[in-house]
């Protein structure tokens, strides 16, 4: 249930005061991942347990940077995760570790270039222009904010991945992992006892032929491009095909190119869409917040959609983004295992043993932020004074999400182009529930009402 403690906040999710046991826990994780947060872990640097196996959250910066850059080979993610997720997008950079993944980035890093993101933003300013199509014509009534941004998101992965050449079934392949992910991606108690790899989880076996016959499709898609080539703008997938390690001059063979296209397609759209979705609301949510971006909004773009020249100076809205992630990181937790025995806060991680990043509570920790639980863009404004490992919304370290600027501008110009033209107002009674399976959404959508500004 939501949060309703104070009302002056906006919503969050009530974190574990009291211990839960392994059975309370595992019902609690399959409901929501997030509500088997201790609120201690919002307190102090470490926070350990038991759980069938031993497990330490860590909310410390100097651990953190530990974790993720200076020992980063110890802390590869964790079998749960990978448990989860390689049956839907297989041996993608996102699940490969070591040599597999450091080639797969080296080819793949081109593709993300400063370049080719700022080229794809004519593509974003479209997609923000349909959407504010669409709200329009709903009128006054209510909507659902969070379901726009989902099809608009989708709207520009599918664009910039085959050039909408109806070559692939995207939205099938995203509604096909939705589903996998739904059923399947729900923690096993299996998991939460530690059973070995090997022992089969029945959600996951349930969804395995609806995922091989999207992959069959996928890896025809992608054999159909490289025989016909680019034609005109080169999009995502020419891109790929393209890509080489410039070390080993290694490509991807199918395989490899279907299982990234398809962590891209989902990662590349649903990242964006939450972040927009809970902007929306923490805009309704306070109006001056809402009054002070249009009026950026407005100086910078006039009257028109924003593009891709604008982004830079929309400081603002940058800000009001960067506060939707703290608050409601879309990877709002992520968890490793120790390879071998290391240290952490003075505390000894032993090998085998789980590290979670609990990023949601890592972004409201009492000692890390002022008002953690409150709404104020404005402290984005000193960015350089924020402590690094303090926040990490797209990870941080060799392993940062490699999508994580394409995001961002894309994000910066939907808000803005429907800041211009609509003021948002909440909804009485239809607050979003913050909700972790896989990633942190607003379970019930997030209900506005909009009218022309």
């Amino acid at each position: 249930m939501t949060d309703d403690i104070s009302p002056a906040l906006p919503v969050r999710v009530p974190l574990v005061t009291q211990p839960m046991g392994i059975l309370g826990s595992l019902a609690a994780a399959r409901r929501n991942v997030l509500s088997i947060i201790p609120d201690l872990a919002t307190r102090q640097p470490m926070v350990s347990g038991r759980t069938g196996k031993r497990w330490h959250m860590v909310m410390d910066p100097g651990a953190l940077r530990r974790v993720l850059l200076e020992n980063v080979e110890n802390y590869p993610k964790s079998l749960v995760t990978k448990n989860l997720l390689k049956p839907a997008i297989g041996q993608s950079m996102f699940i490969a570790e070591g040599a597999e993944w450091r080639w797969q980035r080296r080819a793949a890093a081109p593709v993300f270039s400063h370049r080719n993101v700022t080229n794809l933003a004519p593509i974003m300013t479209a997609a923000a222009e349909r959407s504010a199509e669409r709200i329009a014509a709903a009128g006054p009534r209510a909507m659902d904010v969070a379901a726009d941004m989902v099809r608009t998101t989708f709207d520009v992965i599918a664009d910039v991945t085959f050039s909408g050449d109806g070559s692939f079934d995207a939205g099938g392949v995203h509604g096909a992992i939705d589903a996998y992910i739904a059923e399947a991606g729900k923690i096993s108690l299996f998991d939460i006892l530690g059973f070995p790899d090997w022992v089969p989880r029945p959600g996951r076996m349930m969804s395995g032929s609806a995922m091989k016959d999207m992959k069959r499709v996928a890896d025809e898609a992608v054999e159909a491009r490289r025989k016909r080539g680019p034609q005109g703008v080169p999009d995502l997938l020419d891109l790929l095909l393209d890509g080489v390690d410039p070390e080993t001059k290694r490509r991807m063979n199918t395989a490899e190119l279907r299982d990234n296209l398809l962590t891209f397609i989902v990662a590349g759209h649903e990242t964006t869409a939450l972040t927009l979705a809970w902007s929306l609301y923490l805009c309704a949510f306070d109006p001056r917040v809402q009054e002070k971006a249009r009026e950026e909004v407005r100086r910078v773009c006039g009257d028109g959609p924003a593009t891709g020249a604008d982004v830079a100076n929309l400081t603002y809205i940058r800000m009001i983004a960067d506060e939707a992630l703290r608050l409601y990181p879309p990877a709002a937790m992520v968890s490793r295992s120790a390879l071998a025995d290391d240290t952490l806060c003075g505390r000894q991680i032993k090998r085998g043993e789980t590290v979670i990043v609990p990023i949601y509570a890592l972004h409201r920790h009492h000692q890390l932020w002022d008002d953690p639980d409150g709404f104020r863009p404005e402290r984005f404004e000193a960015r350089k004074d924020l402590q690094r490992y303090a926040y990490l919304p797209f990870g941080d370290g060799p392993r940062i999400c490699i999508g994580a600027s394409f995001a961002l501008q894309e994000a910066v110009i939907i808000l803005a182009t429907l800041l211009n033209r609509f003021r948002f107002t909440p909804i009485k009674g239809r607050d979003p529930e913050p909700v972790m399976i896989l990633t942190l959404r607003p379970e019930g959508g997030v209900w506005l009402q909009a009218e022309p500004a």
